[in-house]
């Protein structure tokens, strides 16, 4: 039979250490609920910048198709990397 006092202490032990690692969870969830807030602007923010860019680049590609279409001349192919169509 094992001692009970080394399996008492090796209990303790790990109890110890458990009580470690819920304490740090508990601070890495505090600091987590501050930041959190913040981190949903930037995202709010990012998503605002990204649409603006999108708008950027489609109007004038939108105006040169209607400018070309308007004169009656095919666009001019582009040398470089092939481009996929686009669905709308």
């Amino acid at each position: 039979m094992k001692d009970i006092h080394e399996v008492l202490r090796r209990k303790q032990a790990k109890y110890a250490q458990l009580a470690k690692q819920i304490e740090a969870l508990q601070q890495a969830a505090e600091k987590l609920r501050e930041v959190a807030p913040l981190l949903a602007e930037n995202e709010e923010d990012d998503n605002v910048v990204l649409a603006e860019m999108d708008e950027e680049t489609t109007q004038p590609n939108a105006m040169a198709a209607k400018a070309s279409a308007s004169q009656g001349n095919p666009a001019p192919a582009k040398t470089g990397r092939p481009v996929a169509p686009r669905w709308p």
